[in-house]
């Protein structure tokens, strides 16, 4: 598509001039020229041709001059490109054009062959600013739906708390912060019968709009199939044998999926991976769960899965997190870490379980101080509280 210039001088030998000059370049269509007499015929021309992207103007002509004309360019919204022509030594009126928006000037009488540099600057100059603002538009559009993404990312993990008001045997809270607008990591929590609830927080290999996917496709595969009753390693066995077949875009899943059987206070639990959850106790320990091994999902179809037990006594809670807590990092490159949880974990150990999930989601926002958060952060605590 050709540069096309709007050419605005009151002397009638000037368009037949510019033509010869730019005979070539016109028939190759890499030109196109619209003249006018006066600013007036100018804007007019300019309202009837949406295309114009550079403009040459004198200043002085009848009826508008070329100084007018400037002023009124911004009212067209289109970001043209204006070179004024003047009168040699004008620098008064020179400076004025240039204040009111002009690109550059050529002085009269016009040298040609200096036209011609001015125009490839300002067409380089004005493909450029085309290039730019395209790329302002794609970044717009794709910002748009990122911000579309996050908010389904959001609708599918919990976030109504308390989710189950009307339960007095358990009490369970979580938060999940993406280091970009969308992320990898999730939980999840639902009640699997009237005595079992389902709980499962896990840790997509990537950041970004990839490992949301995996994250969306890996929480629905977990929660479909842990409603079928399977035991917890049951349940990721089947998990991985889904992801390993039908899913290869290299990317894998470290996870953590328990059983809380509300009845009785007993867990019942399977690691792909992941840090183990820490057992809050009424006493006062704060400790690992044994782990019983187990494969990453989505690497190997021949991974193996092996159930944990813990026993949890009414006051009794435990906590999942990912490595975006463990590892976070603050300006001198230190790690959160393990103390770190657990000494936040016991501090906090008392207090309700949204209090002590926000304890956590704050000890490591301020241990950050100004360093960006580089992962996705997502923490889950329960508490068994008895019958």
């Amino acid at each position: 598509m050709p540069i096309k210039l709007l050419v605005v001088d009151d002397e009638p030998d000037l368009e037949t001039l510019i033509r010869q000059r730019f005979r070539r370049r016109i028939r190759e269509s890499e030109f196109e020229f619209v003249f006018a007499r006066n600013g007036v015929d100018a804007l007019e021309k300019l309202d009837a041709d949406g295309d114009i992207d550079i403009i040459l103007t004198d200043i002085n002509m009848p009826e508008m001059d070329g100084l007018t004309l400037l002023s009124k360019l911004a009212e067209h919204g289109k970001p043209h490109k204006a070179i004024i022509v003047s009168a040699y030594g004008d620098m008064e009126n020179i400076r004025t054009a240039m204040n009111r928006g002009a690109f550059d000037f050529l002085t009269k009488p016009i040298d040609f062959k200096d036209l011609e540099i001015t125009l490839e600057k300002t067409t380089r100059e004005l493909l450029a600013g085309k290039e730019a603002a395209a790329a302002r538009d794609r970044l717009s559009a794709v910002q748009q739906e990122l911000d579309v993404a996050a908010k389904i990312q959001r609708s599918i993990i919990p976030g109504v708390f308390p989710p189950y008001p009307d339960r007095s045997d358990f009490e369970i809270h979580a938060k999940m912060i993406p280091a970009r607008s969308v992320g990898g990591d999730f939980y999840d929590f639902f009640l699997i019968d009237a005595n079992r609830l389902g709980f499962v927080i896990g840790d997509v290999a990537g950041k970004g709009v990839p490992a949301a996917i995996m994250m969306a496709v890996s929480r629905t595969l977990v929660k479909a199939t842990a409603l079928r009753g399977h035991s917890a390693a049951e349940c990721l066995h089947q998990v991985n044998q889904l992801l390993c077949a039908d899913y290869s875009a290299g990317l894998f899943v470290t996870l953590v999926y328990g059983i809380l059987n509300t009845a009785t206070g007993e867990i019942d639990y399977c690691i792909a991976g992941h840090q183990p959850p820490y057992v809050i106790r009424t006493s006062g320990a704060i400790e690992p769960v044994a782990h019983p091994g187990g494969l990453v999902l989505g690497v190997s179809a021949q991974g193996e899965y092996s159930d944990g037990r813990v026993l949890l006594e009414p006051g009794d809670g435990l906590f999942l997190y990912t490595d975006g807590v463990s590892e976070a990092m603050n300006l001198e490159r230190e790690l959160f870490s393990e103390k770190r949880i657990e000494k936040v974990l016991q501090k906090h150990r008392a207090e309700p379980i949204h209090r002590l999930v926000k304890a956590v989601v704050a000890e490591v926002r301020a241990f950050n101080e100004e360093a960006p958060q580089t992962d996705d952060i997502a923490v889950l605590a329960l508490r068994y509280l008895g019958r």
